[in-house]
């Protein structure tokens, strides 16, 4: 069965920055009228001649975004399982050449992160791990997954690439969603900035969603770490890679996540710098792009930014985050993967959710809705 690398391979990406670069006005509202699902168009409204249409783009996404998912926000949290790593990376506080204190939740200490968890309300968890296949690989995930699902009606996991049957032994185990994240489409930015490790492996990463979807897990979420690059490319590639998807597997959900750098224990400046109002350009485009597209947005922005964007096609949102191990029952600067920026409570950021007259919803479906 084929996989987007080989129609990656039939990608100029020199090519696809200079068409972008000399889209114009004209082509913009072209793009306004027919933006669903159309290639061209999610490059138009990407390019820095959309700039000058932010606001129709954002009163456009708005309406689609109300019309298609209502007020609703989903509640998500990250749970740190471990910050052991076998890889460099040089974004990462993770990255297993910074000197910080390691740390792999044990049985009793997930019960007790777990009990924080759902004290604050949350019901969709996401667990996320350094990458480090013997130490935190599928022998501890499928310890761990069983008492994590019995707790939550969402379980999606962003770990180490696996394979098709590894895939499946966690779906049945209760895994409902893998987020696999590139970084960046540039090849020779990613060799740059991943050293040592497995993921090293730019093309083995780039085929993880076909390997996820073909193992049926019901959603898939992808993501770029803007900044590594150009962001306007990087985000149009994973357009293609998400319509290649949609495409080849239509019975699987799909979201994308938008991270910008932040600081991080040996961290970089970023290559290419991502403005607020780059940003909102960014989530209006995917949003016309791909009106049934789930949105999520992390602790990594600002509270008064998050709030602001919101109404622009945002459908989940994590609130009260830790990233590192073990970082609600104790919380410590020592383990983190990256700075987060929104420090708001739950309670607080619920509350602005609702002053602002959004729905926060803690459950939004269940497994057994979902039939094979």
């Amino acid at each position: 069965m084929t996989t987007f690398a080989e129609q990656f391979k039939q990608i100029s990406i020199s090519d696809m920055s200079l068409t972008m670069k000399s889209c114009t006005a004209s082509d913009v509202e072209w793009a306004l009228q027919n933006p669903t699902a159309n290639l061209n168009s999610l490059m138009t409204l990407l390019s820095p001649a959309a700039m000058a249409y932010l606001e129709p783009m954002a009163q456009q996404a708005a309406a689609i975004t109300r019309q298609r998912f209502g007020a609703n926000i989903g509640l998500y949290l990250p749970l740190y399982l471990s910050n052991l790593c076998a890889n460099e990376c040089d974004y990462c506080g993770f990255s297993m050449r910074n000197k910080l204190k390691r740390k792999t939740l044990s049985s009793l200490e997930l019960e007790q992160e777990i009990a924080i968890i759902k004290q604050r309300g949350f019901n969709s968890v996401l667990l996320v791990s350094g990458e480090h296949e013997t130490k935190v690989g599928m022998k501890y995930f499928e310890s761990m997954l069983p008492q994590v699902k019995a707790a939550f009606s969402q379980v999606a996991m962003e770990v180490q690439p696996l394979n098709i049957s590894e895939y499946q032994r966690l779906r049945q185990l209760g895994l409902d969603a893998v987020m696999i994240y590139q970084e960046t489409y540039h090849p020779q930015t990613y060799a740059k900035h991943h050293t040592r490790g497995n993921k090293q492996d730019f093309a083995y990463r780039l085929t993880t969603p076909d390997r996820v979807a073909q193992a049926g897990v019901d959603k898939i979420g992808l993501g770029v770490l803007l900044g590594l690059d150009d962001w306007r490319v990087d985000a149009l590639l994973m357009g293609h890679h998400l319509a290649y998807l949609e495409n080849t597997y239509w019975r699987t959900r799909y979201s994308i996540s938008l991270p910008r750098l932040r600081p991080c224990t040996g961290g970089i400046i970023p290559k290419v710098t991502l403005t607020d109002a780059g940003l909102v350009q960014l989530i209006c485009a995917f949003r016309l792009f791909n009106p049934q597209l789930e949105i999520s947005l992390s602790t990594r922005e600002s509270p008064s930014l998050r709030d602001n964007l919101l109404p622009l096609g945002i459908t989940h949102l994590s609130a009260g985050s830790s990233t590192q191990p073990g970082g609600y029952q104790n919380p410590s600067s020592e383990l983190d993967q990256f700075d987060i920026s929104d420090e708001r409570s739950v309670e607080q950021v619920v509350t602005q959710l609702k002053h602002r007259g959004f729905n926060p919803l803690w459950k939004d479906w269940e497994m057994g809705w979902i039939s094979d």
